[in-house]
């Protein structure tokens, strides 16, 4: 199958983080020289991305003085308008400096909560600037490596009090922006807060404003922590919380490796991207805003690499986009769904207007139901389901 051709409507975007990874890590230094923003911009705009995301510290050094800064906003701008590539998410950076060793909105120091609150509402009102719809915090330090080292009671309290500040702020200037929350259960901290996309989620009903708060899943975030993606994004569909999402590959239970998306668990990118594009089997939410790449090109790369792997993430998306869209259609599927009762699930287990006090005078529903049809018989067909699934992904169909 030839590779397809990815255009602004797919909204793929890239973080300035990912291709500008300059592929160190704790085992050795960088093995590629620093991107420039405006060549970067250049370059996606080129494979056919429509969004660049950025932490505040990936367009200018921290520290920066304000003329420094000012001077990379500047060509940031010029970069968009000669492109029309666009900023549709920011976040910022509370995980690399010293200062943030013990995290940012988290830490035991107050005065570093502080500065943390001000560095991030200083990207907030650049990302409104800049036109971005989505403000994303990924608590990266926001935790402990040690039981005795964090009240987490108070952690989450002080958490919250962060959020629901941000929150009063965008409300009282009119800002239209959201927020989304980035789940990962550790790396770099031995655990981090808000663990996964169900504590976030659960997280987010605390707050004051909950409505401008979503979640930001990531795919290796997940299946670290040896999660289903695809269920989790269901969830957060569901509960209406899908405010951004990150695409990459993982291959099971270890460290974040931000492999291209697809070059890990190729099943759940299937499964994914038809939940995305096509909702449930009977339909329900589909996602509707950027298809966020976060991946670091591979240390064993040079810059051509760089760019290979960017257009792999946009073409392997849409190629299982394809294979969904065909698997959907297909006859066959359809009538597999119907056998393994899928569809069924979508009735609701009580009638219409049918109480606790039917259902328990239903004698077909207990006395007479034949339990034991379902020892050596009455089988469900998944594994024939997921044959059709696998001969899809493989355009054996």
């Amino acid at each position: 199958m030839p590779a397809l051709t990815p255009t602004r409507d797919d909204k793929f975007s890239f973080g300035l983080w990912t291709v500008g990874y300059n592929g160190a890590d704790p085992f050795g230094g960088p093995t590629r020289a620093p991107l420039d923003v405006v060549h970067a911009v250049e370059k996606l705009a080129e494979l056919g991305a429509y969004g660049l995301t950025f932490h505040d510290d990936d367009l200018f050094a921290f520290g920066s003085t304000d003329a420094e800064r000012q001077k990379q906003i500047d060509r940031l701008k010029q970069a968009m308008a000669d492109t029309g590539i666009i900023v549709p998410m920011v976040t910022t950076n509370l995980f690399s400096a010293p200062v943030f060793k013990d995290g940012g909105f988290t830490s035991n120091d107050r005065d570093v909560r502080r500065f943390a609150m001000r560095k991030a509402m200083r990207q907030l009102e650049l990302g409104v600037e800049l036109g971005a719809k989505t403000f994303v915090m990924w608590g990266g330090r926001e935790g402990a490596e040690y039981d005795s080292a964090k009240d987490i009671q108070s952690a989450l309290e002080r958490y919250r009090e962060a959020l629901n500040v941000f929150a009063q702020y965008v409300t009282d200037k009119g800002y239209d922006i959201r927020f989304a929350i980035e789940p990962k259960p550790n790396e770099p901290r031995g655990d981090i807060l808000l663990p996964t996309l169900g504590h976030a989620i659960a997280f987010i009903e605390t707050l004051e404003r909950p409505e401008l708060f979503g979640v930001n899943p990531e795919v290796g975030h997940e299946q670290m922590a040896g999660l289903n993606f695809t269920s989790g994004i269901a969830q957060a569909l569901y509960q209406g919380k899908l405010y951004h999402i990150d695409l990459n590959g993982q291959r099971g239970i270890k460290y974040d490796q931000d492999l291209v998306f697809g070059h890990g668990d190729l099943y759940n990118a299937f499964s994914l991207v038809d939940l995305l594009e096509n909702g449930s089997p009977q339909g329900g939410p589909t996602y509707d805003g950027p298809r966020h790449f976060d991946y670091k090109p591979s240390r064993t790369e040079d810059e051509n690499g760089v760019w290979d792997s960017a257009a792999a993430n946009m073409s392997n998306y849409l190629m299982l986009k394809e294979r969904a869209a065909a698997f959907r259609a297909d006859p066959e599927v359809q009538e597999a769904l119907e056998a393994s009762r899928v569809t069924e699930l979508a009735v609701t287990t009580l009638s219409d207007g049918e109480t606790y006090d039917d259902l328990l005078a239903d004698k077909s529903a207990f006395e007479d139901f034949d339990h034991d049809a379902y020892f050596n018989g009455k089988g469900f067909g998944f594994v024939r389901l997921q044959q059709l699934a696998t001969e899809h992904l493989l355009g054996a169909r």
